[in-house]
């Protein structure tokens, strides 16, 4: 008998992300010439079908000298990348500008894992909203953390966040482990396209400050997908984490891979708004520290690229004139699916922006399984469907909604 030499907490694991699976099987049958609609993943492509790429953003890459993209970077990032990220997140004038420890991080990802590492103990759970992006549960997991949630609509009707349960998850987790990371993506949110109004955001901040009287509450502001959101939905957010700021630690999990359309560039950061001088410094190095201990240092010609499109002002007039278009090409989507699923009756949160929406579904396993089977692939989400409007074009919603109705049905 063979002795196992993987440590069992690492046996028995999936060997890819079940989205990916996902994407991977529609591919193979695609190829294999059968008519597929496939809304699995969350990048933007044309109608054409096709990867869509900011060309300016595409053009700063290609720009990079080569030996800036060679050399390594600095442990914690490029300090230029790290103030083009704070101005973009909070404005360069903002005045918890000058309050921000931060550190490079491979995209978004890297970021939440190092909010969850960081922030909470062995052992403890993060918190958030009841529909949410599958790889939180996976980052917690490997971390040797774990994953609470809240419910995120009180009903179906799904028009305000439920802050009542927000509430009561914080009571159980400052009974339980006595400090708490609250995780909430928005604007945009993944999976369901909601972005939070100021009154949830008048609520949510209510219910943080009275728990951080009696714990260390952190909140991450996971905002992947603001630059496809509402106009004012940032501003509104930030004006409700400034308020609360100085009780609440804010973080920003911060990504280049949907607003410059770069998604294999992992380009991100990680950026902690934090009053006090001596914490700041003292976040600071845990943030450098756990980059060397996990990555070490992350792709210095992307964030080389980044900081221009972010900090040279005629390149990133460009790139926001070439995003808008592609936020017209989402809300024409977005559009045609309202249309096609107030006809068909389907539920779902309201949609304010970004890649994804979500139909409410008892069954969301089976409701996946028969789509399939009709060549229609979306992302079964405990408690409903998760669509990536993202990659469908315009043409192919009549069909992949007429699909979800009759799996429902």
């Amino acid at each position: 008998m063979t002795m196992p030499h993987l440590i069992a907490a690492k046996r028995g694991k999936p060997g890819d992300d079940p989205i990916f699976a996902l994407n991977a099987e529609a591919n193979r049958r695609k190829a294999a010439g059968e008519p597929v609609v496939n809304a699995t993943l969350g990048a933007l492509q044309g109608d054409d079908g096709k990867l869509s790429v900011l060309p300016t953003a595409a053009r700063a890459m290609r720009e990079v000298p080569a030996a800036e993209f060679a050399a390594y970077a600095p442990i914690a990032g490029p300090e230029p990348f790290l103030a083009a990220v704070a101005d973009d997140v909070l404005g360069a004038g903002a005045p918890r500008r000058s309050q921000v420890a931060s550190c490079a991080t491979p995209g978004g990802t890297g970021a939440l894992r190092h909010a969850i590492a960081c922030f909470l103990e062995p052992g403890q759970a993060l918190l958030c909203t009841s529909f949410y992006w599958g790889p939180y549960a996976t980052l917690a997991e490997e971390t040797g953390r774990k994953l609470a949630t809240f419910r995120m609509f009180s009903d179906d009707t799904a028009t305000a966040l439920d802050a009542a349960d927000l509430d009561r998850a914080l009571g159980d987790l400052a009974t339980s482990q006595g400090r708490a990371l609250v995780i909430l993506n928005d604007p945009c949110h993944n999976p369901t396209g909601y972005s939070m109004s100021a009154a949830d955001w008048q609520a949510v901040s209510g219910v943080l400050l009275r728990h951080a009287e009696r714990m260390p509450v952190t909140l991450v502001l996971d905002a992947a997908y603001a630059a496809f959101g509402p106009p004012g939905a940032m501003r509104t957010a930030l004006a409700a984490l400034d308020r609360i700021g100085d009780r609440v630690l804010v973080l920003h999990a911060w990504s280049a891979s949907k607003s410059m359309t770069h998604y294999g560039a992992r380009v991100g950061a990680l950026l902690a708004v934090v009053p006090d001088e001596a914490a700041r410094k003292d976040v600071a190095a845990a943030l450098a520290f756990a980059c060397r201990g996990t990555w070490s240092n992350c792709n210095r010609g992307g964030m080389h690229a980044v900081t221009r499109l972010l900090a040279d002002p005629a390149t990133r007039a460009a790139v926001d004139a070439e995003r808008a278009g592609l936020t017209s090409l989402l809300a024409s989507r977005v559009e045609a699916f309202n249309a096609e699923a107030r006809r068909h009756g389907l539920r779902y949160p309201r949609y304010d922006g970004g890649f994804f929406v979500t139909v409410f579904c008892a069954k969301p396993k089976d409701a996946a399984a028969r789509m399939r089977e009709e060549g229609v692939f979306v992302v079964p989400v405990d408690g409903g469907l998760r669509v990536g409007i993202c990659s469908v074009a315009a043409g192919d919603v009549p069909r992949l909604v007429s699909s979800m109705a009759r799996a429902l049905g």
